[in-house]
């Protein structure tokens, strides 16, 4: 073969080599890019509500955890040192506020993370407040009592609640501003349509008495539907335990208005509501102000409104709706 002819074959299988690599290096590169993906807001919510809210305003947009780990009561929740550094690593930290998460102040204490944005989501929402009348505690806008903090359990506070963090989310990340907007605008509107069937499901009904044998939590929901809801325990003190006193004064109120059900809380054994049934001869139906769910509720996609939803039917069976 002549010189010139071997010299410009060399050149080929060069420039061909040349290509090849350079190909290689840009499909690693792309299949990188694909693994590692665009960089998603990291967000931290105390419980489920809020963890809830989060997932559904960021979308795909956003890596949202639960600081509660599942099945895990939140009053007895005690952050681990694991919790600290999931915290310290997110962008943004969602709470409800200091009466609901009082243990938020001692734990930010310990966090170094000056680009993470501590987010209340209670700001801006008049809290109710306990009150005492005639042995029996009641919730008022206002008052000097003991704040309420289940603000999420009036669907109105929870639009806002969503409003505080679609704010924040569009604050860190702009470039995704329309997305967050738009995906709190749709689950608005599902809370809106919530309201609905809770305003129309509860209009006519026998009874107009929640007995709840739980953690005092639906004070926002009985006072938008026109309800009258007693707790056996008072106050909102977390180690709190209803008294031999308090547990007549609750089977009087379920004979005096002639209760046939009676409510019990979620990832709690139903103990006090074991008691007064056997009592009164009460059925029993749960009430669950959804603080947090079952490793297993997780992982078949429970949701706020599904909880809610479950709520609503279970209250229409105990007030004998129709």
């Amino acid at each position: 073969m002549p010189e010139d002819n071997t010299e410009k074959i060399r050149k080929i299988l060069v420039l061909t080599i040349a290509c090849l690599m350079s190909l290689s290096l840009l499909c690693c590169k792309q299949a990188s890019d694909v693994a590692n993906g665009p960089k998603k807001l990291r967000v931290v919510a105390t419980i489920f509500p809020l963890f809830d809210f989060a997932r559904a305003v960021g979308g795909d947009k956003a890596d949202v955890s639960l600081l509660l780990p599942p099945g895990i009561e939140p009053h007895a929740f005690e952050p681990r040192p694991t919790d600290f550094r999931r915290i310290q690593d997110s962008d943004i930290f969602l709470f409800t506020g200091k009466f609901m998460e009082p243990w938020v102040a001692g734990l930010l204490k310990g966090i170094d993370a000056k680009s993470l944005s501590i987010v209340d989501t209670s700001k801006g929402i008049p809290l109710l407040e306990m009150v005492n009348h005639d042995g029996e505690e009641y919730p008022h806008p206002g008052s000097s009592g003991t704040p309420d903090p289940h603000i999420w359990l009036d669907f109105m506070d929870a639009a806002r609640m969503i409003d505080t963090i679609t704010a924040e989310f569009i604050a860190k990340d702009p470039g995704n501003g329309n997305l967050y907007a738009r995906n709190s605008h749709e689950y608005k509107k599902k809370l809106e349509e919530l309201d609905k069937k809770y305003q129309t499901g509860l209009s006519h009904c026998a009874s107009k008495v929640i007995v709840h044998t739980g953690h005092f939590a639906f004070g926002y929901l009985a006072r938008r539907y026109g309800l009258t809801y007693v707790s056996a325990y008072q106050g909102f003190s977390p180690d709190a335990e209803p008294t031999p006193r308090r547990l007549v004064e609750i089977t009087r109120t379920v004979r005096k208005y002639g209760v046939k059900y009676i409510y019990y809380e979620e990832l709690v054994a139903p103990k006090v509501a074991d008691v007064i049934a056997k009592e009164t001869g009460c059925s029993l139906l749960l009430l669950n102000a959804a603080h947090n769910v079952t490793s297993d509720e997780m992982q078949k996609g429970t949701t706020f409104i599904s909880i809610m939803e479950k709520d609503l039917d279970n209250l229409k069976v105990g007030l004998q709706c129709r």
